[in-house]
């Protein structure tokens, strides 16, 4: 497909042809005889290289050194530290998610992954998730990586569609000499079994007489599963209604968080009347005797109450969750460089990785959607059906999680390739040297994602109905025995109906295998996932032509050409609705981008007063999309040095996203969603409108819903999503005081606001909007709500994608940097001191961007503390090398602190107080090929409170695992 479209980028190149500019080489500079030369770099953020202190946009870097001491492959939960990045999309993260699951990305700003934009050495790489953008950090191969940059703020101008909130730029080794064999493995101290571990080999070596370098790279990393009841403080943390409150605003918490927080209303041994009261709730023990569920003392919802004494069959979901899944990685690949001539070199790289993850999901269950044939059922115990017989009971409800048939763990394998090829150098015209970049890129990433023993309803049914056989005496299904179907009877089972086998539900572990393996399957969905794209750059200045005073304007343009697609297919029986699951299609969508861009830099002034520095950069990019039209992102950035120990900077700028596949091309699926229905008499009156709107759809005003089952829901993509935009401002100061050397402050401060976002409209909201409106319901959403007209509970939901939202963030970013060489004050070694602060001043999102009123405000709520900081101090001693890293995270509100939101007495902790971590580690070089390195994390053992998990969103923010070690080995040859 790339090749029947390549005329397209190659017209796109030739129209840039005549602007096309490079990137300065640092050895191009040709200092002036008594100048001392400048040295320039090329960093993310900039296709023009600069002095290192010149650039408008700030840029965090991560090391190698800072990767290794971390005792970790998880990438994304490295970078997660970081006071800029979010903890959502890591491993810990990611866990109650199958389609990511083992994936780990970075979420800058915590505007979402899908707005952050990762490179590999300035290429776009393909995604780990179908239908998505985002890269999975941990398929690079930490051996390989030379530092990773970050530059947070708009940088569309720059790189394209998606780097919306930043750029994460991991930058690899570009050729190794030798022999290396790294090894590392870490794990609780607090037998919290967290245990990784991770080996790889890097060998590398000249060719063709020193003008080219080859490098081979294979690696195996482990991650060991870690479930949410292997926590030392998990002990079933729940919120319940305080039996002391006595109303809104009356000084006493609405709700108290509280251990043993289950429910004997469902249970793994099964339970009868899960929807009685107390005393009429029964369940079994392991071998199927009848006992009745004790009381709860207090409420959280219908389905779970708190139990201080414990409840011995009560469901406890914690029991069923990951807080780490199981993860093995196997990596190879290589790198080639090769110089043509002096001024010409052809690279590649590829690499092979497969990942098997194992993640935990709860088990399969029904609540109260099973029936039991009270008299027939022979496996039901004696004593309970004849009491059941006795108060006139036929047939009765069961609830029952089926962990007997094993959890619905996911059970994925991801396999990605990844090539790259291209030829870069330089050319001179005239006078004038071009540096170039051509390049080529294909990726695919397969996944199989197996979403293990899911139900059979159907099947469900007719094994549950089970009977004597008056013909044998044995048990059977009433399905194969006619004599007993009665009148009317039909068949329930929905797959091979002929092999039903009676299942015994009462109890743990006593139906029989064939019983287990006829109600239960596992469903297979399949994903493939492509990104193919060609592009170019050239940059130049105009030294040969004219300088401003500071210097010759540098420019960089280019082209790239790209195409995506993803496709996702699901088992036929899945697909056929014989599951749980839902019946969803198979899903498949594809774009393709072609983009043209432009970059300047002008250095105005240099070395006059009040303007030693003074320079303007610029950048503009077109892109225009197959599914999203034409979309164009801009830049402006300003750095001024009116002394020599002050920069001022600033970027000001629009950038853009497209919609990915999912969210334009997903077909409309059946789901299920929760609805709260807002024509409740609890809920009617949370809006002024409502009551008029309520009655208006004809829903009385003492209405009671049925809010204790999902609803349907049909969603999917849209077609008509354009893409959205945002605008970026960061500005600040970098201050280097000669009084006080090897010393420099930086304050930024940041404003990111985006209009249209592409958001998926939530269940809820539409059932809210259809009558929280004025002058009547709002058809629009109305129309997009099924009710049942004899109960007037929702029965369906229609949902999607639009461009309805807005977000805006802002905040202030302080770095504070030391470097002391000690022989200044009489002693050995060095000393580097680091402080990163983060203030978060405002985190918003507006569901519908039409009303501003209703603002979700998420600064200062768990997962978004106000302030953040990190702080280090490294010390170095000719080999050894010893290191301090304190983390510090706020006090975080755990209700909602929107407008319309939750106050401190909702809810009790209302806080998660603020929490301080702190690591440890040194590294020696005990021969010149031998470093070893040794490391605490979480020294001090400081867990979150017992009631943050951690499992998964906004509380992966926090470290519920304590101290651990790591150890690692590095030996060249």
């Amino acid at each position: 497909m790339l090749n029947n479209k390549i005329s397209k980028a190659v017209r796109l190149a030739i129209a840039f042809g005549t602007a096309s500019t490079a990137v300065f080489a640092a050895n191009s500079l040709a200092a002036e005889e008594g100048v001392e030369k400048v040295e320039r770099i090329q960093v993310t953020g900039s296709r023009i290289s600069k002095a290192s202190l010149s650039q408008p946009a700030p840029i965090v870097t991560i090391s190698a050194e800072d990767i290794a001491k971390a005792g970790t492959p998880d990438l994304g939960s490295i970078l997660a530290e970081l006071p800029a990045i979010g903890s959502t999309d890591t491993l810990v993260g990611n866990n109650d998610s199958n389609e990511a699951a083992g994936v780990s990305s970075a979420d800058l700003r915590r505007l979402g992954a899908a707005r952050t934009l990762v490179l590999v050495n300035g290429k776009r790489h393909v995604a780990g998730a179908p239908g998505s953008s985002q890269v999975d950090l941990n398929a690079i191969p930490s051996a390989l990586i030379e530092r990773i940059e970050i530059i947070t703020g708009g940088a569309s101008a720059i790189y394209g569609s998606d780097a919306v909130s930043g750029v994460v730029n991991v930058i690899l080794k570009e050729s190794f000499d030798g022999l290396q064999f790294n090894a590392s493995v870490g794990n609780s101290t607090e037998g919290v079994g967290t245990e990784n571990h991770s080996f790889s080999i890097v060998a590398g070596t000249e060719i063709a007489g020193g003008k080219g370098n080859i490098t081979f790279f294979a690696g195996k990393d482990r991650v060991r599963q870690v479930l949410g009841t292997d926590l030392r403080q998990a002990n079933a943390y729940g919120t319940v209604d305080n039996p002391l409150d006595t109303g809104e605003n009356d000084g006493i918490p609405d709700r108290i968080t509280v251990p043993n927080v289950l429910s004997e209303r469902i249970s793994d041994n099964g339970v009868i009347n899960p929807f009685g009261a107390d005393g009429s709730i029964y369940t079994f023990n392991d071998m199927g005797i009848a006992e009745l569920m004790p009381a709860r003392e207090a409420s959280g919802s219908f389905a779970f109450g708190n139990f201080p004494d414990g409840c011995e069959f009560c469901a406890n979901t914690q029991e069923y969750e990951n807080l780490l899944p199981e993860l093995e990685k196997i990596t190879i690949g290589s790198t080639l460089n090769f110089n043509i001539t002096d001024d010409h070199a052809f690279y590649s790289d590829f690499k092979f990785i497969r990942s098997d993850i194992e993640q935990q999901f709860q088990p399969s269950f029904r609540f109260g959607n099973i029936n039991i044939n009270v008299e027939d059922n022979p496996y039901l115990d004696r004593d309970l059906r004849q009491q059941l017989l006795d108060e006139g009971t036929s047939n009765i409800s069961m609830a029952k999680f089926f962990g007997e048939l094993g959890n619905r763990s996911a059970d994925n394998k991801r396999e990605l390739f990844r090539i790259v090829t291209g030829f870069k150098g330089l050319f001179t015209l005239s006078e004038t040297d071009f540096d170039y970049d051509f390049y080529y890129v294909y990726g695919q990433t397969d996944n199989r994602r197996k979403t293990l023993n899911d139900l059979i309803p159907s099947n469900l049914t007719a094994a549950l109905d089970a009977v004597i056989d008056p013909a044998t005496g044995e048990v059977a299904c009433r399905s194969q025995v006619e004599s007993l179907q009665g009148e009317g009877y039909t068949d329930p089972a929905g797959v091979n109906p002929s092999a039903c086998t009676p299942y015994n539900a009462f109890g743990f572990g006593q139906a029989s295998d064939a019983a287990k393996d006829y109600v239960s399957a596992d469903v297979t969905r399949t994903d493939k996932i492509t990104q193919e794209f060609i592009g170019g750059s050239v940059t130049f200045d105009t030294g040969e032509f004219f300088e401003l005073q500071g210097g010759a304007v540098g420019f960089a343009a280019g082209f790239e050409y790209r195409e995506e697609t993803s496709e996702s297919i699901t088992d036929e029986f899945t697909k056929a609705g014989f599951l749980t699951s839902a019946a969803t299609p198979d899903a498949y969508g594809e774009f393709d981008v072609t983009e043209g861009f432009i970059e300047v830099n002008l250095p105005l002034l240099t070395d006059v007063d009040f303007a030693k520095e003074l320079s303007l950069d610029a950048a503009y990019r077109t892109a225009d999309y197959s599914h999203a039209g034409t979309a164009d992102a801009w830049k402006v950035g300003l750095l001024y040095r009116p002394i020599d120990d002050v920069r001022i900077r600033g970027t000001y700028g629009q950038a853009v996203r497209a919609p990915n596949i999912t969210e334009a091309f997903d077909p409309q699926s059946p789901g299920f969603g929760r609805v709260a229905d807002p024509c409740d008499a609890d809920n009617i009156g949370d809006n002024p409108n409502r009551a008029s709107n309520c009655a208006a759809l004809g829903i009385p005003a003492d209405f009671q819903a049925n809010d204790n089952v999902s609803v349907d829901v049909i969603s999917g993509g849209n077609p008509n999503l354009e893409s959205e935009t945002s605008t970026s401002l960061t500005a600040g100061v970098v201050w280097t005081p000669s009084f006080f050397e090897n010393f420099s402050v930086t304050v930024d401060y940041y404003d990111i606001e985006i209009e249209d976002a592409i958001s998926f409209i939530a269940t809820q909201s539409i059932a809210d909007n259809c009558v929280d409106a004025a002058g009547g319901p709002d058809q629009s959403f109305c129309s997009q709500i099924d009710r049942d007209p004899t109960t007037n509970d929702v029965t369906l939901v229609r949902s999607g994608y639009l461009n309805a939202a807005a977000t805006t963030t802002r905040g202030i970013e302080a770095d504070f940097d030391y470097n002391m060489n000690l022989a200044d004050y009489s002693l050995e070694g060095d000393l580097k001191l680091n402080l990163f602060v983060n203030h978060l001043i405002e985190l918003e999102d507006f569901e519908f961007q039409n009303r501003p009123d209703k603002v979700n405000v998420e600064n200062g709520e768990v997962g978004d503390p106000e302030w953040q900081a990190r702080f280090s101090a490294v010390y170095k001693y000719n080999d050894l090398v010893v290191n301090w890293t304190s983390r510090y995270i706020d006090r975080s509100a755990r209700f909602d602190l929107s407008p319309e939101g939750d106050i401190e007495e909702d809810l009790k902790p209302g806080y998660v107080g603020s929490i301080i971590t702190h690591d440890i580690s040194a590294n020696y070089h005990v021969f010149d090929n031998t470093r070893v390195g040794f490391g605490i994390r979480n020294l001090m053992d400081k867990l979150p409170p017992a009631y943050i998990s951690a499992s998964g969103g906004d509380e992966a923010i926090y470290d519920a695992v304590g101290r651990r070690f790591f150890a690692n080995l590095s030996v060249e040859f």
